[in-house]
């Protein structure tokens, strides 16, 4: 069944993990656009200078402080938007923590405490929406995964394994709706690195504060790109040029990528900012102030992604860009793996990569054929 989605001035959408970074500007974009806005998080401090914001502006809103680890009170927060504007037109899944450290290091209860928020909390609020959305008459469940739910880094387990869990999750959810025909649609956001103070406020245990590896993008950007899947849902939406490195990487070569990961210089040091770690985070308790969008992060954030605005929501286009740039993988990876040692003595991964580069050669011709086939269509 398509899913007839309202004009954003008639939507009431509910967004959570709204105190700070993608919740905050995606819960400030609907709210520019004309939509009633329902905003939870636990800091009940940031959630109230978030509303003021949106009503100085114009707009409406409503601050429903919500633990998403605890499945009543996401229950009480779809009710509370109920009550208060009477539907729920698109629910955005956007609460996040962070924890840094070696798997080894991070505890069991640490570990555990991450998936209930990143992986729980999108399950109750998904499980909150659903039955509202369906009254409403059609409505769009926004989920913000991450492009490491694609491709893993070190450094990362809880979050990589949450972000990962969460696709599989959307991805048998919209199954089940399509079989249903119910007038929901399902999104699944994946952000690349985006300068939110996600960093700020994670967990670390490598005794330094961790930064987004560049190149990074704000979070309007990919608050742009969640509110126009409220109109335009799609399945997935990358956000980041970056995020067709890690589509690419996981995808042509992921046992090359795993090496290259593995080296300190690439895949750790690119994660460690130069400044000691604060000893505060967020993963228990809310962190206080405010709330901000932006993180303290000293380098340079790229406004818009080109990439996510002409590629990320349309499929067959985003196809065609993957097979571009995939034959071109098929190429640059057997001749890496030459040169990085003698033809007569390359190692078995290299050969594996090798290998595997060429047989995708027949697969990335044909995503370019049905892409070109079926790009103008879909372009609308």
């Amino acid at each position: 069944m398509a899913v007839r989605t309202k004009p954003l001035s008639e939507q009431v959408v509910v967004v959570t993990g709204a105190s700070s970074g993608i919740g905050r500007a995606t819960a400030n974009e609907f709210a520019r656009h004309g939509a009633r806005v329902v905003v939870a998080a636990r800091g009940e401090e940031a959630l109230a200078t978030l509303v003021s914001q949106i009503e100085e502006a114009g707009g409406q809103a409503l601050a429903v402080p919500t633990d998403v680890a605890q499945w009543p009170q996401v229950q009480a927060l779809a009710q509370a938007a109920v009550d208060r504007y009477g539907q729920i037109d698109t629910w955005v899944n956007a609460a996040a923590v962070h924890l840094y450290g070696r798997a080894e290091d991070i505890t069991v209860d640490e570990f555990a405490r991450v998936i209930h928020i990143n992986l729980m909390g999108q399950v109750h609020g998904a499980y909150a929406a659903l039955p509202h959305l369906r009254r409403s008459g059609g409505g769009v469940l926004i989920g913000v995964s991450s492009v490491e739910g694609i491709r893993a880094v070190p450094l990362q387990a809880p979050y990589v394994t949450s972000k990962w869990a969460l696709r599989g999750f959307y991805d048998v959810l919209r199954m089940e709706l399509m079989a249903e025909k119910a007038p929901v649609a399902v999104t699944t956001i994946l952000p690349a690195s985006i300068d939110t103070p996600l960093f700020a406020h994670a967990r670390s245990k490598l005794d330094a504060l961790p930064k987004p590896p560049p190149p990074v993008y704000a979070p309007e950007a990919v608050a742009r790109a969640i509110v126009k899947a409220a109109t335009h849902p799609t399945r997935e939406v990358p956000v980041g040029g970056s995020a067709l490195q890690f589509i690419l990487a996981q995808r042509f070569a992921p046992a090359l990528t795993d090496r290259l990961m593995a080296v300190r210089r690439v895949g750790y040091a690119s994660q460690v900012a130069d400044r000691p770690d604060t000893g505060a985070d967020n993963l228990e308790q809310p962190m206080p102030g405010p709330g901000t969008v932006h993180s303290s992060h000293l380098g340079h954030a790229f406004s818009r992604s080109r990439y996510t605005e002409w590629f990320g929501h349309h499929p067959a286009v985003q196809r065609t860009a993957l097979a571009a740039a995939g034959l071109t993988a098929t190429v640059a990876i057997p001749v890496a793996a030459y040169a990085s040692g003698r033809a007569k003595q390359r190692s078995s991964w290299q050969t594996r990569a090798a290998r595997q580069a060429t047989t995708l050669v027949a697969q990335g011709r044909r995503w370019a054929e049905r892409a070109e086939r079926w790009g103008r269509s879909r372009l609308v």
